[in-house]
């Protein structure tokens, strides 16, 4: 997604105080958790000498398992339904799954999402052996593409820097891509700064249902976006600080960007958006048409979430591009609450009706598929 202001970078130090206070919160140093693994880096998941499936592999890069990457892992994971058990540590790659492993499961160990870190640095701008840039899809750290997806303890993170690369205009930085239908992530974290959650699908005729329950994501400019079905249940956003800047937006939250032949977009219900920048300094969303789809009309609900004073209250919503108006696209809200929610002028802020607000839920969205069954 295009930044606002790609020229100001923020500072390293700036960054990982921004982000979670310390490198330990990146998963760079050892937590509680991880130092109690000890020798047991599997914990109650099994171990390679006893699994539980012969479709489990176990990855470990203290070389405890059968893989010390991940990329290795999915590598020798061919066909569907295998399982990666991640024991604590910060794996440092890059990671494709693609859309002939389906149904697989990847889960953090320790069962502690600090502990187990799949984190690389490229940007969009990022320069290519070959010639050229990765673009903002090349730079993702993860790239799922597999439909029946579930990760569960897991930190997705990009730690490109605006700071490190003054030079660099292509700021975008993505921490996950996911484009399969029926992906599931229970209790994980996205980290980056621009473009940090891709919540797309593999093709503009596709409907990638999506579902994102008791997870972290935090950012500056367009820090989720995509075209997906997507249901972001239980979870937090935190909009990052920009001391390199001087006047608002800081950012934007959501930048959905749902093809117009699709009746749902991304549904927050039961969440909470917080801000470690001025209040009033970002927004909650601008619409994302892309020139590969310029029939788009971008849909958003946020309901029964609350808004911290970093969302500005009098207008919430901006446009990316003049030709698309966000009063045009499919923006709505329903009974938030919060300093980020106070209405001041009614109709910077459309509000779903009771009636409409019945359709506005999970199950709506995901149709028979109900990945929330069993889960906490």
């Amino acid at each position: 997604m295009p930044s606002p202001h790609p020229r100001r970078p923020l500072s390293r130090r700036q960054f990982l105080a921004a982000s979670a206070g310390t490198a330990a919160a990146l998963g760079l140093t050892a937590s509680p958790a991880r130092a109690a693994a000890g020798p047991r880096p599997f914990g109650r998941h099994g171990s390679p000498a006893a699994r539980r499936t012969p479709r489990t592999l176990y990855v470990d890069p203290l070389g405890r398992g059968d893989h010390t990457t991940v990329r290795d892992a999915v590598a020798a994971a061919a066909g569907s339904g295998w399982t990666l058990v991640l024991a604590p540590g910060s794996y440092r790659e890059t990671v494709v799954l693609d859309a002939t492993r389906t149904d697989a499961t990847w889960i953090g160990a320790s069962e502690d999402p600090r502990d187990v870190v799949i984190v690389y640095d490229n940007a969009a701008g990022t320069p290519k052996p070959g010639g050229g840039v990765l673009g903002t899809t090349g730079s993702a750290t993860a790239t799922l593409q597999a439909d029946g997806f579930t990760a569960r303890w897991i930190t997705f993170a990009n730690d490109w820097l605006r700071a490190d690369h003054p030079d660099v205009t292509g700021t975008q930085a993505v921490a996950v891509k996911v484009q399969g239908d029926r992906c599931a992530f229970h209790h994980c974290r996205f980290l980056g700064h621009q473009d940090t959650l891709y919540a797309d699908s593999l093709a503009l005729t596709a409907f990638a249902r999506q579902y994102y329950a008791h997870c972290d994501a935090e950012g500056d400019v367009d820090f989720v976006f995509g075209r997906a079905t997507a249901v972001y249940e239980h979870c937090h956003f935190r909009t990052l600080n920009r001391t390199d800047l001087t006047a608002a937006p800081y950012g934007f939250v959501f930048a959905p960007s749902t093809a117009g032949a699709n009746p749902h977009g991304y549904l927050v219900v039961h969440s909470r958006i917080s801000s470690e920048a001025p209040d009033a300094s970002y927004k909650l969303a601008r619409p994302w048409v892309p020139s590969s789809d310029t029939t788009a009309r971008p849909s958003l609900v946020v309901r029964d979430t609350r808004l911290d004073a970093g969302i500005d209250a009098v207008a919430p919503y901006t446009n990316m591009s003049a030709s698309f108006p966000w009063q045009g696209q499919r923006f709505a809200e329903y009974r938030n609450s919060g300093p980020g929610a106070r209405i001041t002028v009614s109709e910077n802020r459309p509000q779903l009706t009771a009636e409409q607000a019945r359709s506005a839920s999970r199950a709506a969205y995901l149709g028979d598929w109900e990945p929330w069954r069993g889960e906490c």
